[in-house]
């Protein structure tokens, strides 16, 4: 079970972290503004969440690896 419940986690993470990349790449690639936000401002979001999946999975691998 606890190796379920890490790989869980772990794929969670690692889902998240293609979710952020592929909005930065679409930013990258297809700018046309949005809104109220820069493109600049939206990426540095989206990079500020991949930082969090990873953390996590840092905090993961260091802690809790099979």
């Amino acid at each position: 079970m606890r190796k379920v419940l890490i790989d869980g986690l772990k794929a969670h993470a690692k889902g998240h972290i293609e979710k952020h990349k592929a909005n930065i790449e679409i930013y990258l690639h297809g700018s046309v503004g949005i809104g109220e936000h820069s493109d600049i401002a939206a990426i540095q979001t989206e990079l500020d969440h991949i930082a969090h999946y990873e953390d996590q999975l840092e905090v993961l691998n260091k802690h809790f690896n099979m």
